[in-house]
């Protein structure tokens, strides 16, 4: 594994202030640091910051404290010195626009706080949709050793002996009062039980695929990804984590050497196989861009060919995340699809990937994690479509659409904005059939801006009240990983930067193939032509621009869904392309 370069400053001697005398520096620090009342003999340990991301806006971070007190513990158990500093904590309900307009923020937050505080190696503690990738995404360009705790699943509720559990049943419930299937009463007894533990959504949402993917790449201890926020089990995962940090200060083993081109298209690879949340790949891209690592869609779409969807939870299935902890959490998944995997990949504990596969636990018979022979989906969860009105690309995650809906060609019903949405879609008057396709404008990362998930369209509700649950619906736009139906994502370019997409017309004809990976807008060149000189830029409904802040900072820098929604300025040259398959 190599060792640290023993000439680099360590301990409370690394990034001294400049004061233009390091020893005054060091005297100066000492002297602050010792009026919380640690000893010389403390100082002179290992450094293991730990990154608190509580919040009291943040339910999914409730336990932070808990596990803050953990990982302490096992930092000191090492022999280390656990140093617990805050940072940026965004929960998805309570971010406007959007907890994605938030993330480059928190990933700069964390980076330039690594950076800035003598640390030997830092413990990330996250869990809410983008505060792992942010933490990663700041660790990557830090360049510090660096481990990952999750926070974990919340435990399922239960509605009139239904078990429950946010967020898929929040939408199953939600469509049906829209519906006008249950009443006021019922959906305010749904609210009270869709969350009745702190945790991450109890399904394979963002939060959860996040930290599937994450420990597939190697940056997290294995068994890290499922055991629930409030068990015991999570718990143990911190010390451990803790106890890990010091060792990972000992060998400076830094995140590029775990988060390789391999390690990445590993974390693909599980992606496809747990039925993750189409959130993932843009913060995957953008995690292995800050190292050089450039995600190929077309790559990535050819392996999901050959990587069945495995894992039996809502969206794409029936369980939740407390049963795959049951089933023996995400080594069952990893040995399904070892075949498939870098196995030499290294990983947090100083060990190939696998290594740890050989060390896990026996398994035992389980119906969560199917065989790779007999999957739940037979390709992977997503499929990269291309066309003419996606010539960058956007995804489907065909695993959680209609089946009957993968290959439809209807009539557009457009919605130039968030707002225009929120404002005709329930107009009785609304030009709409069930066959028709539903197309959002402005929705990406600059026209909303934060790429908000706005792209599960409510159904409208007359359709709704007629029994009508999906339709194909197009945006440039996210959905939550714990959402389902027949829905295009991310299309680039977007509206907003004279993509296609801001050309669409209502009544235009659209073409989606899904098997054929196909989106194509029917009208022709000259059309298209003459409507984007009619608009200008060919935004449907362009904003101003932004005049200072962060605000100004987004609009300027953001990148396009296909390298990850990053700053440009943040990114390096890539290197290396991933995966290869």
């Amino acid at each position: 594994m190599g060792s640290p370069d023993n000439g680099a400053p360590k301990g409370m001697k690394k990034g001294l202030t400049s004061y233009g005398d390091a020893e005054f520096s060091l005297f100066l620090r000492k002297a602050f640091i010792k009026g919380l009342g640690y000893t010389d003999d403390a100082l002179d340990r290992p450094i293991i910051g730990i990154a608190d991301t509580f919040s009291a806006y943040n339910a999914c971070h409730a336990t932070v404290p808990d596990l803050v007190e953990a990982v302490k513990r096992g930092v000191m158990l090492a022999g280390g010195l656990p140093v617990p500093f805050p940072t940026v904590s965004i929960h998805e309900s309570f971010a406007h626009p959007t907890s994605m307009y938030l993330r480059n923020l928190m990933a700069m937050d964390t980076e330039e706080m690594v950076r800035a505080q003598p640390m030997d190696a830092v413990v990330l503690i996250g869990g809410c949709d983008k505060t792992v990738p942010a933490q990663l995404m700041g660790a990557a360009s830090a360049g510090v050793p660096a481990i990952q705790l999750v926070t974990g699943p919340m435990l399922t509720g239960s509605h009139r002996g239904e078990r429950v559990g946010a967020c898929t049943d929040c939408r199953r419930f939600w469509a049906r009062f829209r519906a006008g299937e249950i009443d006021a009463d019922e959906i305010a007894g749904v609210n009270g039980q869709l969350v009745p533990t702190a945790g991450t959504c109890g399904v394979m949402g963002t939060a959860s695929t996040v930290a599937c993917v994450v420990e597939a790449l190697g940056m997290m201890l294995p068994g890290g990804a499922a055991a629930p926020a409030v068990s015991s089990s999570r718990r143990r995962i911190a010390e451990m984590t803790g106890t890990q940090a010091v060792r990972l200060a000992g060998r400076g083993l830094t995140p590029d050497r775990i988060m390789t081109a391999e390690a990445f298209e590993n974390a693909l690879r599980v992606l496809l196989a747990i039925g993750g949340s189409t959130n993932g790949i843009v913060h995957l891209t953008a995690m292995a861009g800050r190292l050089g690592i450039a995600v190929d869609l077309d790559a990535f779409d050819r392996i999901g060919r050959e990587t069945p969807v495995l894992v039996d939870l809502k969206p794409s299935g029936t369980h939740y995340m407390e049963d795959l902890e049951r089933a023996g959490g995400l080594v069952a998944v990893l040995r399904e699809i070892r075949h498939l995997l870098h196995l030499d990949c290294l990983t947090v504990t100083g060990r190939t990937l696998g290594e740890e596969i050989d060390a896990a636990p026996a398994p035992w018979p389980q119906s969560v994690v199917r065989p790779f022979s007999d999957p739940v989906y037979r390709e992977g969860g997503m499929a990269v479509l291309r066309g003419s009105l996606a010539p960058g690309g956007a995804v489907i995650k065909q695993s959680a659409a209609d089946a009957g809906l993968l290959s439809h060609t209807g009539r557009a019903v457009v919605f130039t904005s968030i707002e225009d949405m929120a404002r005709r879609v329930d107009d009785e008057n609304l030009d709409v059939t069930p066959d028709d396709i539903l197309v959002l404008q402005s929705a990406g990362p600059k026209g909303a801006p934060g790429m908000p998930e706005a792209g599960y369209m409510p159904i409208p509700r007359k359709l709704a009240r007629q029994g009508v649950t999906d339709m194909v619906r197009i945006s440039d736009a996210r959905m939550s990983g714990t959402a389902s139906g027949t829905i295009v994502l991310h299309v680039t370019p977007e509206s907003a930067e004279g993509g296609p997409l801001g050309l669409v017309r209502d009544g235009d004809t659209i073409r989606l193939d899904v098997p054929g990976r196909t989106l194509d807008l029917m009208v022709s060149d000259e059309e298209l032509a003459a409507r984007r000189a009619a608009a200008g830029a060919g935004a449907s409904a362009s904003r101003p621009a932004p005049e200072r802040g962060y605000a100004r900072l987004f609009s300027d820098t953001v990148l396009q869904a296909d390298r990850g929604c990053d700053f440009s300025f943040l990114v390096p040259e890539r290197t290396e392309v991933t995966p290869r398959g």
